[in-house]
């Protein structure tokens, strides 16, 4: 039969309560109790009991985590980050996806609560209306890229708006005019970010002609479907700007196959620095989002206002790097 903890406190010679303390990090223990009681555990293979350790605890030692999507590169850069803090913590994951859907996004709350002890929340559907609608009172909540209007929650945002910028003022002094966009959807927040960084640029720097848009989704495969309704434009543009680097590749994939040079004949740029960025033909330039760090940060600061038990919301907005590669037209000895 597996052990208990009265086994445990019996094998230590101490009190079950003792036990109960040096397992949990509660009250105070002595070195040489918890050593005594880590060794007793270690002798007679014993794990806590989950549900009994939760209601003593009053914790799961769980974390909901509400993605958009967990497709592609980008989000298992996040879920990385997320799951080496929450280790870190001795913490687990319990991970879902809205799928773009705001009714999966409320049904997905709700079915957290209460099984967890604070959530992460990256979704265009969520602001502060929506938490206060399906969000149990009292749990913990940390927004990641996700509109916080009131600033009613803990949030750490990357500035979609000044990368998306930096990166038409790059393409702008390479000599670039006719520069397009390839967006994300339309319900995205990240989205709106950088089409207005892109609009602002047109705008500021005097760039000629009519926008150049083009509607993707963020995937690849729209990016390559993006690549031919460009190249069907007169005049056609001399640099495309993808909302995101899925995008960008998908893009890339369309214009070799139809016979178009990069950066050659077109320059491309991208947006997030997801790991396979560097090692397409040509490397793409792109505005770089610390991914996995946005991810280990966002927990650390549920972890914090956990322990805390609530206190004043924080926010924090992270400033991304312009990356700068072959695929733009400069930088060809750089990766």
């Amino acid at each position: 039969m597996a052990a208990t903890i009265k086994d445990v406190a019996r094998q230590a010679k101490v009190s079950v309560a003792s036990v109960s303390r040096a397992l949990n990090g509660t009250g105070v223990v002595t070195t040489e109790t918890r050593e005594r009681v880590l060794r007793a555990v270690e002798k007679l293979n014993y794990t806590p009991h989950a549900g009994a350790r939760s209601l003593s605890t009053r914790r799961t030692q769980t974390i909901g985590v509400l993605l958009p999507d967990i497709y592609g590169e980008f989000f298992s850069e996040l879920i990385r980050g997320i799951d080496t803090a929450a280790r870190a913590r001795h913490l687990h994951l319990l991970v879902t996806s809205s799928h773009g859907d705001a009714a999966e996004a409320s049904a997905a709350i709700r079915s957290m609560s209460g099984r967890v002890d604070g959530l992460l929340v990256m979704s265009p559907h969520v602001d502060a209306h929506f938490l206060d609608k399906d969000l149990r009172v009292g749990v913990p909540t940390v927004l990641m890229n996700t509109r916080n209007e009131a600033r009613s929650f803990s949030s750490l945002t990357v500035d979609d708006y000044g990368g998306a910028y930096a990166m038409m003022e790059h393409l702008a002094r390479l000599g670039h005019r006719r520069i397009a966009q390839i967006t994300g959807p339309d319900s995205n927040f990240e989205s709106h970010e950088r089409l207005r960084g892109y609009r602002a640029a047109r705008t500021r720097l005097k760039l000629p002609g009519d926008e150049l848009i083009v509607a993707g989704d963020f995937s690849e495969e729209s990016g390559y479907q993006a690549a031919s309704k460009l190249l069907a434009r007169t005049p056609r543009p001399d640099a495309i700007f993808a909302a995101n680097d899925m995008m960008a590749i998908g893009c890339l994939f369309g214009l070799t196959q139809a016979g178009v040079r990069v950066p050659d004949d077109i320059a491309l740029a991208g947006f997030d620095d997801i790991p396979i960025a560097r090692y397409v033909t040509p490397p793409l330039t792109t505005v770089r989002v610390e991914i996995a760090d946005l991810g280990r940060r966002a927990l650390d600061r549920l972890a914090a206002t956990i322990d805390e038990d609530g206190g004043k919301p924080a926010v924090e907005t992270l400033k991304p790097e312009l990356i700068v590669r072959v695929s733009c037209g400069a930088g060809r000895n750089q990766s």
